[in-house]
């Protein structure tokens, strides 16, 4: 699950994981973190999800990061905005208003980049990569982001052997030793089978949406 497989997902328009509306989870569940206006929210390996505007709409300053430099044209070529572009580092800074988007590797951000970010949202990075990436993830995550933190983390649960990722199933357990040291309160959990026909097609037998509170420090 390197670069270059997502690369040619984007190229070739293969992108059935991005949703063509705000996650449901993210705005039944964001107002419970109780964030104040104009915090700094993280979002990692971002696409060109909605939901980086509708965090923006309520006031949050978004940082999305995202390898595939189309996602990140896409997304604002949606807004009908020209952002403001410069590079920073190893990354390409993409922005306009209140969202900014490093387009790059994400193993490339460093603590100076997320150093006044208060909160997390991760929809989509989690459940993207295989088991010694989420490993590398959330260890990185936890070594550049500051000691006292916000999240929300959406992820599924299906048996793997019957389907291959991405997106992977990441069970509970799993969330809780990637995120050790952090405080991971369920707050909801779906059976969405029935409305997902990639998972029936494959002969997946069950299928579940999970949504996560984190808090660090």
């Amino acid at each position: 699950m390197h670069e270059d497989f997502w690369q040619a997902r984007w190229s070739r328009n293969e992108i059935g994981f991005h949703l063509a509306d705000v996650n449901p989870y993210l705005s039944r569940h964001w107002p419970s973190l109780q964030l104040p206006q104009g915090a700094r929210v993280l979002v990692p390996l971002c696409g060109k999800s909605l939901d980086l505007l509708w965090l923006a709409q309520q006031g949050y300053r978004v940082l999305g990061v995202e390898l595939a430099e189309r996602a990140v044209q896409d997304f604002f070529a949606g807004l009908g905005c020209e952002p403001e572009v410069e590079q920073q580092g190893a990354l390409r800074r993409y922005r306009h208003a209140n969202v900014e988007i490093l387009q790059g590797d994400f193993f490339a951000l460093g603590a100076a980049d997320v150093g006044d970010c208060q909160a997390l949202y991760d929809r989509a990075a989690l459940i993207a990569l295989p088991p010694a990436m989420r490993q590398d993830y959330a260890r990185h995550l936890s070594a550049i982001l500051p000691p006292h933190l916000l999240g929300l983390l959406i992820t599924m649960e299906y048996p793997q052997e019957q389907m291959d990722g991405p997106p992977f199933a990441v069970l509970s357990e799993e969330v809780r030793e990637r995120f050790a040291g952090w405080q991971v309160e369920e707050v909801e959990r779906t059976d969405v089978l029935g409305v997902n026909w990639k998972f029936l097609d494959r002969g997946v037998s069950r299928l579940e949406e999970v949504v996560y509170r984190l808090r660090r420090g």
